[in-house]
């Protein structure tokens, strides 16, 4: 009778294959360490070793590689990324003028970039304004929430600088 776990080192190149195949897809690290630990229950394979070591081997050897060599290998990755500020991110601090009177609950602006939002008034620290700002006045974004700008009058902002 065959044995089948003779045959144990195709299923780990098997596996070996398919994980470098998605890490090629992903760019994550996370199947690259998961090929090498599998590397190392090949490597147990063909030492010998009982099948479920082969997969303690394997799992260890990925978990290893997924908590310390990952973490580096992304840090390099994003390294020489672009430091602009992108999405809600730039537009906090931008400046703006109110084209619909803003209160505490709605209103409109044209920010800086040409972006007409709805927007809604805050004060200083977070604490909402009993005013509004006519349409004209400037402003400044203090935060994004969801599709709302939460603006600031830019008066406030030059008085607290």
């Amino acid at each position: 009778m065959v044995d089948l776990t003779d045959y144990l080192w195709i299923l780990w190149l098997v596996f070996i294959l398919v994980a470098v195949t998605i890490e090629l897809l992903s760019l994550e690290f996370t199947f690259l360490m998961i090929s090498i630990g599998s590397l190392g229950g090949l490597a147990a394979n063909l030492l010998g070793l009982e099948w479920w070591l082969q997969i303690v081997v394997a799992a260890g050897l990925s978990v290893l590689l997924l908590l310390t060599i990952r973490p580096f290998l992304l840090r390099a990755l994003r390294r020489g990324g672009d430091p602009a500020l992108s999405n809600i991110d730039a537009l906090i601090g931008m400046t703006g003028r109110v084209v619909a009177t803003v209160t505490q609950t709605s209103g409109l602006v044209k920010l800086a970039n040409g972006e007409t939002w709805t927007a809604r008034l805050v004060g200083p620290a977070g604490t909402t304004d009993n005013g509004s700002i006519d349409p004209g006045q400037a402003i400044t974004v203090h935060l994004i929430e969801g599709s709302t700008a939460v603006v600031i009058s830019a008066e406030r902002t030059q008085n607290h600088a």
